[in-house]
């Protein structure tokens, strides 16, 4: 970056911190993929986000001159973005799933998973039962997957299960602030274990797991580094937790009941190693992949074939 003062006394609007940050993103390089997949769109978002503006930027106000505040936290903004290559999200404080503001920070990966798209749909066509009562969010997380299911299944109880007390912690404000307590709750849970004395069956299993191959994590850009290793790092393959979820997700899906699992690039490992099981894999309007569903019944049929 130039000569900080310089900067400050030279950009005074919002256009001009716009046009800037524009190019200072795109002549540095880093990568989209945490809300935006642009230069523009993702400096729109880092503006609004700087100057507490809650509405869509309009020509209205790109002409307003900015304070010296103002013009600050922009800049420290954009230095976090751009120097640390930290994904926005962490840098605001929030981030947006299933149309749905969530608090995120480094506890936590930052919501992207396409499974938004089934949420919104009420998990249409896919689950074909009697109305959802009971849903379980495995790996949660910032628990954004488990709340947007609750918002949009008002019916239905969510459970968040995740290995991590720091990510549990932030799913616990993430349930307060949409004031879901008695609703959902958040519990510590390596995979089912801590599930199991509960004898209790979920019409909807949903997980995001680590997925992440060993090839893939080392490859990853920068700003991927940021989120922690445990919510990405899935061995070798992809398919450390993927196995264990297969095979134990039927003791804990009511007999009408189905899984939903997001594996992403590890599909085809995943594919590779059970050829002969029949995942149905989604294909999405919004795009992304990599996301199967297979119901309570056709895992009773393959009970046993998973990977120890």
């Amino acid at each position: 970056m130039k000569n900080r003062r310089e900067l400050l006394d030279q950009l005074q609007t919002v256009r001009d911190y716009l046009r800037w940050a524009t190019s200072y993103m795109t002549e540095h390089k880093v990568y989209f993929g945490h809300g935006s997949d642009n230069a523009w769109d993702e400096s729109v978002f880092l503006l609004q986000a700087a100057l507490h503006w809650p509405e869509p930027l309009d020509e209205k106000v790109l002409d307003s001159r900015l304070l010296l505040p103002e013009r600050e936290r922009v800049l420290d903004f954009l230095l976090l973005r751009v120097e640390q290559r930290m994904p926005l999200p962490y840098i605001t404080g929030r981030a947006w799933f299933a149309g749905i503001p969530f608090a995120i920070d480094r506890r936590a990966i930052i919501p992207r998973s396409p499974i938004a798209e089934l949420i919104e749909q009420g998990f249409a066509p896919w689950y074909s039962g009697p109305p959802i009562e009971r849903v379980l969010d495995l790996c949660a997380g910032s628990g954004c997957i488990g709340i947007a299911c609750a918002a949009y299944l008002p019916d239905a109880d969510v459970d968040l299960a995740d290995i991590s007390t720091t990510a549990l912690a932030l799913a616990q404000d993430n349930i307060c602030e949409h004031e879901l307590q008695s609703r959902v709750r958040a519990i510590q849970s390596d995979l089912f274990s801590a599930l199991a004395a509960e004898g209790k069956r979920y019409d909807i299993i949903v997980s995001n797991p680590p997925y992440v191959d060993a090839g893939d994590l080392a490859s990853m850009p920068a700003e991927f580094h940021h989120e922690p290793a445990l919510a990405l790092a899935a061995g070798e393959d992809g398919l450390e937790l993927a196995h264990g979820i297969l095979r134990e997700a039927g003791d804990f899906l009511s007999e009408h009941g189905l899984l939903i699992l997001e594996v992403g690039n590890s599909a085809t490992a995943l594919e590779q190693q059970y050829p002969d099981i029949p995942f149905t894999w989604i294909d999405f309007e919004r795009g992304g992949e990599g996301v199967l569903v297979i119901t309570a019944t056709e895992l009773a049929e393959v009970r046993g074939r998973f990977v120890e």
